[in-house]
């Protein structure tokens, strides 16, 4: 049984960004039978008790969300402004992450309920990771069992994440980061291997064959 059947949970979809890396806002790009975007939204949607969607001020009427910051950090401030008073548990989810699914975004929430200041998820790094430093000189090699490689949806106490980002107004890497800033225990859940981030424009060819082996099973 949920954890959460006694908690409010809102989600705040991120897509605010410009797509630099990919040549486009990669939030609108199809993928299958409807954009990244509507993915995203729609998991978030089955998920919680409300969704506050971030877009580009230019396309926050067209999209019915709300305008985002000029950094990520400002975009996730702007939709915190946006979630009522009364939400509980608030999760934050990159729309770029498309295949996010309910048993994720619940194994996140029901961190948080069950007592959790903040969780998000990890999948094990396969591979060796070097630490380098500005002249390309490799300084460390740390464990792997010392490094996850994160995800989103990343999940909150409301009040404690609202707090944290207005102790920390400047940007941050993810609200992890201003979470363990503001001195917040963060838990790690089982993450999910097709819960990719589209960067790139190679990485939807990976896309579309989740897709494929979805609609196979």
């Amino acid at each position: 049984m949920s954890s959460q059947r006694s908690q409010k949970v809102w989600t705040i979809v991120v897509a605010g960004g410009s797509g630099t890396r990919f040549g486009g806002p990669k939030q609108y790009e199809m993928l299958g039978s409807q954009r990244v975007l509507d993915w995203s939204v729609a998991a978030a949607r089955d998920a919680s008790d409300g969704v506050v969607l971030v877009v580009p001020a230019a396309d926050a009427t067209r999209e019915g969300g709300i305008a985002g910051g000029a950094s990520r950090s400002g975009s996730v401030r702007a939709g915190l402004a946006h979630v009522p008073d009364d939400a509980t548990i608030v999760l934050v989810h990159d729309a770029a992450r498309p295949f996010a699914d309910a048993d994720l975004f619940q194994r996140v929430g029901d961190a948080v309920a069950d007592g959790a200041d903040a969780a998000l998820p990890g999948v094990a790094v396969a591979d060796t990771i070097k630490q380098i430093d500005g002249d390309g000189t490799v300084v460390h090699t740390p464990p792997r069992a010392e490094l996850t490689a994160v995800q989103t949806p990343q999940g909150f106490r409301f009040d404690a994440i609202l707090a944290a980002h207005r102790a920390h107004p400047g940007d941050a890497a993810d609200d992890v980061e201003v979470a363990r800033a503001a001195g917040l225990d963060v838990t790690i859940v089982e993450g999910d291997e097709d819960n990719i981030k589209l960067t790139f424009p190679g990485d939807f060819a990976r896309a579309e064959r989740i897709i494929a082996a979805r609609l196979a099973r």
